[in-house]
């Protein structure tokens, strides 16, 4: 028996985005501390947790969340690509990898909003 059918999760896309949205949340607040509590990294990661709550059990308000959290990743990656990209690669793959993963499941959960709103 898959872990899909014990969670009766119908779809492996929106299983894979609760996935996604669960760990940057635990990521985010994970790294808060390591990045003296910057507040921004602890409400990406809060409403990261909320939006995987969200899509896990499909709320209509979850796309709202995704919107939220798709401007706020892509204002934070930004201005982490233009001050350390070229200063340290590690962060700037990080967040270009954080910043594609974000607009895909982003799409992902747009083009899946009337599954989301049951």
């Amino acid at each position: 028996m898959s872990i899909e059918s014990k969670l009766n999760i119908e779809s492996k896309g929106i299983f894979v985005t609760f996935i996604y949205y669960a760990i940057v949340g635990v990521v985010f607040l994970v790294l808060l501390p390591l990045s003296n509590f910057p507040p921004h990294v602890g409400i990406i990661g809060i409403f990261s947790l909320i939006t995987a709550y969200g899509i896990f059990r499909k709320r209509n308000w979850t796309i709202w969340f995704v919107i939220i959290i798709f401007f706020a990743a892509t204002t934070f990656s930004a201005y982490m690509l233009y001050s350390y990209l070229l200063k340290d690669y590690i962060i700037g793959i990080s967040m270009i990898a954080y910043l594609i993963l974000t607009w895909v499941s982003t799409i992902y959960a747009a083009s899946k909003r009337k599954t989301l709103e049951s």
